[in-house]
């Protein structure tokens, strides 16, 4: 489905074709678009490959030349260009442009060395246009050559952040370039912000996603069972892979040493796989080799990514002077899994670099425009930018509706879809699928990118795998279902899976009134009775994923049963389900109904019949709902003496009807030094569909140890 939208969004864009047609008429009476493509170490041939091998389907359009040089040629480092003839590539040209030495002298030298041959190499190829990937100085001396040489330039992957001297290589790539494809949106902004042409950018994805999405042997066990053993365990191992930076080589030594030391001490089975040539690898290898000994696996300057947008289980190390900040490290993620995202591309990247080629004018002048600020609003080439609205698609699992909403970053609803939650499983998960797919294809129509799917469900939840462990009552056949697969397959996009009272302070903490707070409890009163603990900015999911389950607090020994099994718990009080059972008594002893009431025969009694009648006088009724008030009131004074928060909200339909009964028992009950703790009755209208879109609204947030 995320390959489907990307695709129809392109069409938006593309949908022109005789537009591209005249470009090539214009360009000179249909002549090919020569492209150079230069490579120069196996970690921008990943990147590059895959265009290489979309020009090489259209030879109708392109002529391609393949330029190879630096550590390709290099025997130290795998001789790799042989990968690219593996690959059916003719190369046309391979220049010997790496001064060994591993130092930084050796890296200048490497890059006037280029600058010498280059010349004779672009007279002869004569390209159109030059590809150039990344921030290696190798690519560097390529920029420069072509643009003194007045050839036009297409920079793949500019605008990133990685804080070495790699930043400035790529900004420098970045100002000789007359093109840019970028693969993350931060990427393009930064693009944006260095005063590049806006329709010149083109935010594509990474290419080599494109390889790794579609491809079909995924069997990676083998491929590090033959470097560490056929006994080696998956999720047993680990992959250690660190670069020299450039700008502090002594100090980015002694911190590799630190992270073999903290490996060695983790004990656990290892790949340690080369540096790249950089000044500072030789030492590197040395360390590594004086470690480890014959345990040393060379994997030649394996495809690599320093980005400034990570992933959700990026986790990092700032300021580590001992081996213990990196042990601690590993041990905090060592084991965890998370939740497939696309933050560099969906696949498709490809087959809009294509189309951004062919749209290319070589008639237009080559000198380059700088688009200095104000910036306009409409700020580049792709489509996305028009898609102003990111967005969540966000599902409510509640005992009676079902629920599907697209929810934008600042929590507002775009369009909220409701059904009848089914009772089997088979019916309900394929309405699920069913209501998630004709939403974000709505989405595409409405100017939404979604970026995710969040889902809040009764029950107790294990968020890490998006699994519903068990669920009340309320929700048949919702026991040990995985949530995450056929959702994340349907549609291509990550899943994220929790309890709907998380989900409620999730909600809180990002919209409501829990926002900027360190520690708070959000209570749901609703159908049933939840809760969510938000704890140093941290939502607590406990042990066995069973924390903030607050309508189980038990408030007398001796009260009603509860769905649970027990007997005494706020929601056997409070919820509405209780409140509904007290309704029903009151309507069959004939106790219920006061003047200015009536209840159709075709309508059942219920909690808000229970409070109508309170409010209108019926002294009965008003005792039922003082009583359930008061069982939440204790509630919360057990909560505030056990978690001592600076806020409780109230949350759900039921929690206006309670608020002031809730707030004397803590005047009466509580200790002093609580009572001040404020207890409020939240604004969101939507708290679940909101808590279950901000976890994928926030999942690109930085997380720093």
């Amino acid at each position: 489905m995320g390959s489907t939208l990307w695709q129809v969004e392109q069409e938006l864009y593309f949908k022109d074709v005789s537009k591209r047609k005249k470009v090539m008429e214009k360009n000179g009476n249909n002549r090919k678009l020569r492209v150079c493509v230069a490579t120069c170490n196996r970690a921008d041939y990943s990147k590059l490959a895959p265009i290489m091998f979309g020009i090489k389907t259209e030879p109708e359009f392109f002529e391609l030349d393949v330029v190879v040089l630096g550590s390709h040629l290099i025997d130290d480092y795998g001789n790799t260009y042989r990968m690219i003839e593996q690959d059916d590539f003719d190369i046309n040209t391979r220049l010997h442009t790496i001064v060994r030495g591993e130092d930084e002298a050796a890296m200048v030298e490497s890059v006037g060395l280029a600058l010498v041959k280059l010349p004779d190499v672009l007279n002869r190829l004569k390209p159109d246009i030059m590809i150039v990937h990344g921030d290696r100085f190798d690519a560097l001396a390529l920029a420069t050559s072509a643009a003194l040489m007045n050839i036009r330039i297409l920079h793949i992957e500019g605008g990133e952040v990685s804080g070495t001297i790699d930043d400035s290589i790529r900004h420098a790539i970045t100002k000789l370039a007359h093109y840019h494809v970028c693969c993350t949106r931060s990427a393009e902004q930064h693009l944006i912000s260095m005063c590049e042409d806006h329709d010149r950018i083109l935010l594509a994805g990474c290419p080599s996603y494109d390889k790794l999405l579609s491809a079909k042997n995924k069997d990676y066990m083998s491929v590090i069972r033959m470097w560490l053993g056929d006994d080696v365990k998956s999720k047993d191992y680990i992959v250690a892979l660190q670069h020299p930076v450039t700008t502090d080589i002594k100090h980015s030594i002694k911190m590799f040493e630190l992270t073999l030391d903290a490996l060695i001490s983790f004990n656990k089975r290892t790949l340690v796989l080369f540096p790249n040539i950089d000044a500072g690898s030789k030492e590197m290898v040395r360390h590594t080799a004086n470690f480890f000994l014959l345990w040393v696996f060379p994997i030649w300057n394996p495809f690599t990514v320093s980005l400034d947008l990570p992933g959700e289980n990026v986790l990092h190390v700032r300021d580590a002077d001992t081996q213990d900040k990196i042990l601690q490290a590993l041990h905090l993620q060592f084991g965890k899994q998370y939740p497939c995202s696309k933050i560099y591309g969906d696949g498709n990247a490809v087959p809009r670099i294509l189309k951004f080629l062919k749209s290319i004018d070589l008639q237009e002048p080559l000198q380059k425009k700088f688009c200095f600020p104000p910036v306009k609003e409409n700020i580049s080439q792709d489509i996305d930018h028009i898609l102003e609205t990111l967005s969540a698609l966000a599902v409510d699992l509640g005992g009676t509706n079902l629920r599907v909403a697209i929810v934008g970053m600042k929590g507002e609803i775009v369009k909220k879809y409701t059904q009848f939650n089914p009772k089997t499983y088979e019916e309900r998960i394929n309405l699920i699928l069913q209501m998630c797919v004709e939403a974000a294809a709505e989405a595409v129509k409405l100017n939404c990118r979604i970026l995710g799917v969040g889902i809040s469900t009764g029950g107790r939840v294990n968020p890490r795998e998006g699994i519903v462990l068990h669920s009340t009552k309320l929700i048949q056949e919702w026991n040990s279902v995985d949530l995450r697969t056929p959702l994340s397959d349907t549609l291509h996009l990550p899943v994220w899976v929790d309890n709907d009272g998380n989900c409620a302070a999730m909600a809180e903490r990002k919209f409501g009134q829990g926002k900027g707070l360190e520690n708070f409890v959000t209570l749901i009163t609703g159908t049933g009775i939840g809760g969510g603990i938000i704890h140093q900015h941290e939502l607590i999911h406990g042990s066995s994923f069973c924390a903030a389950e607050l309508g189980h607090l038990v408030v007398s020994l001796d009260g009603p049963d509860c769905s649970c099994g027990s007997h005494g718990c706020i929601e056997a009080y409070a919820s509405g389900m209780a409140l509904q059972r007290e309704a029903k008594k009151l309507h069959d002893e004939d106790l219920l109904l006061v003047e200015g009431m009536s209840v159709p025969k075709d309508e059942a009694v219920g909690a808000l019949h229970l409070i109508q009648a309170a409010k209108l006088g019926n002294a009965k009724a008003q005792s039922i709902l003082r009583t359930a008030g008061t069982a939440l009131g204790l509630g919360v004074v057990n909560i505030l003496h056990t978690m001592n928060p600076s806020l409780v909200i109230l949350s759900g339909v039921l929690a206006s009807h309670y608020i002031h009964i809730v707030k004397d028992v803590i005047r009466q009950q509580a200790l002093s030094s609580v009572q001040d703790v404020d207890v409020v009755v939240s604004d969101l209208v939507d708290p679940a569909l909101l808590g279950a879109a901000s976890m994928v609204l926030d999942y690109t947030t930085r997380r720093i140890y």
